[in-house]
């Protein structure tokens, strides 16, 4: 008998994985499947803010800005262990935008809405503050403000692992291979290394992200017009530039802004690009222009230049963006839009851009542009802005105090280890440090600090099938494994094959 569900979700990105646990809270029967691993297309190449967006202020998008800005401290609530805090130090740069524009931008992003925690703007004379030193000496002030940082494909895995245990099934590496629409549901053809297989839902989410044009076209086969701009933005990594905890914002003579941001501790990121982008978002890579570009627009700030040659990686990806007939790709809105089409019965529902610090209201907009075709007899809505997150359950400030706590329980473990496994999984931390007393009760070792016990937890929990799972999704720890360490991985998990538990 084909397997039944009130909810489909094609993606398994931050918006389909929000959706998923959004409504399996709301005690629908939901199915969502990703044709690759979670995270593994936008959702794992944004600049890893949780912020309100203080360019889209330029643009008006005020409702935009204010709803991204109560997040901020909603999403860190949730995820204290993956979301912290970061200062980011915006230098005035004489001949691009004036100072009293700055100021009257940053004062409306401190009192658009919900800060309550992160201190507001200052002012730092560059000449005295540490923020200065990096920085070419023509540089004298600066204004100082508040957003987050998020691990952002490991936020993804969360929604999907709270979903599932509220009752979701969630299969990765499943393909959608075809749509047929009825009077009173989806018949949803499925494809995976098993074979094929077919489900049925009474409801449909097209939450594919880059691919959403594709699955409403050559899937879905739907009359739907998708108005998609796929916008490829690319990030450069490089060596440690500065040695505080701050990020830097530079204005750049186009009209575009670049971040500057401490790195998994021995790293700095510079990005992001804005370009149109046209062909497979699977094979989206960071262009030698972009690069360039990249490091010229750091250059023009820190006193020492950004060349090629320090760039240890980059990563690329492709923001679906909802079309609105903007010049400039950087001028395209970040909004989400939703387009429903329950003209011919089952309903559709499209997801086009969107923020991930947004992604917990578009599933709130989501099922309420459902609501009228589905029973939702579980929580009422909005119950996420109060669920922890998995790993979450310790106060929104108290993730210093959690990793000292783990480190006294642990004390012959390395302090490094004990920081990096309390900001990936919080008190699920516990699971993989169980009765451990040497690091060699964790098993085999692949790598500076990842160990088997580690790796047996992401295969049992977490969905990771391969080495590029582990190192550049539930962790960027690929930044410091070596050709033969990832082979090691590789091989290792394979002999693991099977042994995640379905759903």
């Amino acid at each position: 008998m084909e397997p039944s569900y009130n909810l489909a979700i094609i993606g398994g990105g931050i918006n389909g994985c929000g959706i998923a646990r959004d409504a399996a809270g709301r005690g629908l029967k939901v199915y969502l499947c990703e044709q690759n691993d979670l995270a593994s297309g936008t959702s794992s190449w944004s600049t890893k803010l949780i912020h309100g967006g203080l360019r889209y202020l330029e643009h008006y998008e005020f409702r935009l800005v204010r709803e991204a800005l109560i997040e901020r401290e909603i999403l860190w609530n949730l995820a204290p262990h993956i979301i912290w805090p970061l200062r980011f130090v915006l230098p005035h740069h004489r001949g691009l935008r004036p100072a009293w524009l700055l100021r009257l931008g940053l004062f409306l992003y401190d009192h658009l809405g919900g800060r309550r925690l992160l201190p507001p703007t200052r002012v730092l004379d560059l000449r005295r503050d540490a923020a200065g030193a990096p920085l070419k000496p023509g540089f004298a002030t600066a204004f100082e403000y508040s957003d987050c940082w998020v691990q952002d494909a490991r936020l993804v895995v969360l929604n999907a692992m709270d979903a599932r245990a509220r009752g979701a099934t969630i299969e990765t590496r499943t393909r959608l291979a075809s749509a047929a629409r009825g009077a009173d549901g989806w018949a949803l053809g499925v494809e995976d290394a098993a074979g094929a297989r077919t489900i049925r839902a009474r409801a449909l989410v097209n939450a594919a992200g880059p691919w959403v044009a594709d699955v409403l076209k050559n899937r879905i086969r739907a009359a739907q017009e998708p108005r998609v701009r796929l916008v490829q933005g690319s990030h450069i990594v490089v060596r440690r530039i500065f040695p505080h905890d701050r990020s830097y914002i530079f204005q750049n003579a186009d009209g575009r802004i670049v971040f500057a941001i401490p790195y998994e501790d021995d790293f700095t990121l510079i990005g992001t690009t804005d370009r149109d982008y046209a062909g497979d978002p699977g094979a989206v890579r960071a262009s030698e222009e972009e690069i360039a570009y990249l490091c010229a627009a750091a250059s023009e700030y820190f006193a020492a230049p950004v060349r090629r040659e320090d760039v240890v990686w980059t990563y690329s990806g492709v923001r679906p963006l909802y079309d609105d007939g903007a010049g400039k790709a950087q001028e395209a809105t970040r909004d989400y839009v939703l387009k429903l089409d329950a003209a011919g019965g089952a309903p559709l529902l499209s997801v086009f851009g969107g923020k991930i610090t947004t992604y917990r209201r578009l599933a709130e907009a989501a099922l309420a542009a459902l609501a009228p075709h589905l029973p939702m007899p579980g929580l009422a809505a909005g119950w996420t802005a109060g669920a922890k997150l998995p790993g979450g359950e310790f106060p929104v400030t108290g993730l210093a105090d959690f990793t000292l706590d783990l480190a006294a329980r642990h004390p012959a473990l390395p302090e490094g280890l004990i920081r990096r496994l309390a900001r990936s999984y919080g008190t699920r931390a516990g699971a993989i440090l169980e009765g451990a007393r040497h690091l060699d009760d964790l098993g085999r070792r692949f790598g500076p600090d990842l160990t088997e016990r580690e790796i047996r937890y992401l295969v049992a929990e977490e969905w990771a099938a391969s080495a590029e799972d582990v190192l550049w999704r539930r962790s960027k720890l690929g930044l410091r494994t070596s050709a033969a360490e990832t082979e090691a991985l590789e091989t290792f998990m394979r002999g693991l094959a099977g042994t995640a538990p379905a759903g």
